[in-house]
């Protein structure tokens, strides 16, 4: 398992411009009026919620949007957002798992299947990628050299984390998605730094695409639907997409 393409996009994210920071800004409080509706809107009782807030912060989201999110969702006009998951197949046989919210389904799945036709893919039915992916969380700490490794994979690994590794940049922590919050909070508590703590689809196996064609439709795809703002998450199972 590898989280590199993770931390990418985490990177990626963080230097958006202005446009389309506004854009995180808009996913993260549909996830946080999920989360209110679920569990309340206090976050000492709704560790999702709690999360969310820390990803709002760590993504520069201001303090007074978050208690804005959390005002409206808990108030009687919230919007009562729906969670779909849409599957397909990007150029050459890319896996492609979508994750939406949204107060129009019509919309979001003509819109979602349009993008898959556009840019050499098809949308298909329930189940027909999800069995090629591992639902994992993952944690993620900037390496530098305040970090000791072995230190931090003892303390994952007694933590709850169930595998360790490391890139160039990043140390990777892996959980059951149950303990991620749990395994987060004990390294926080040991003194960590959390880069990103999120729940993810790792890909048992990856696709390669060769032509210049298919990777550049493949980047328009993952583009498009990262701008549509029904979308939450993108996971497939390409390689080399960095």
């Amino acid at each position: 398992m590898s989280g590199h393409s993770k931390w990418n996009n985490i990177k990626n994210k963080k230097a958006k411009t202005d446009a389309q920071k506004g854009k995180i800004f808009t996913k993260i409080g549909k996830e946080i009026a999920i989360a209110v509706r679920d569990g309340g809107a206090d976050p000492n009782g709704n560790s999702k919620l709690r999360d969310l807030i820390e990803k709002a912060k760590a993504n520069n989201v201001p303090n007074d949007n978050i208690e804005r999110a959390i005002k409206k969702a808990s108030g009687a006009d919230a919007v009562d957002y729906e969670e779909i998951t849409y599957e397909g197949y990007g150029p050459s046989g890319v896996a492609v798992i979508v994750t939406t919210a949204t107060d129009n389904r019509n919309r979001t799945a003509g819109e979602v299947r349009h993008f898959f036709d556009k840019y050499g893919g098809n949308m298909g039915t329930s189940g027909c990628v999800a069995f090629m992916f591992t639902d994992k969380g993952v944690i993620l700490i900037e390496k530098d050299d305040s970090v000791e490794e072995d230190s931090l994979m003892e303390a994952a690994l007694e933590a709850g984390a169930e595998d360790f590794s490391a890139d160039d940049e990043v140390y990777e922590i892996y959980t059951e998605p149950s303990d991620l919050s749990a395994v987060k909070e004990a390294l926080v508590s040991a003194g960590y730094t959390i880069a990103s703590a999120e729940l993810d689809k790792i890909p048992q196996s990856y696709v390669t695409l060769e032509s210049e064609e298919d990777i550049k439709n493949m980047n328009l795809l993952i583009e498009h639907l990262e701008d549509n703002d029904d979308v939450q998450d993108i996971f497939h199972n390409w390689e080399n997409c960095d």
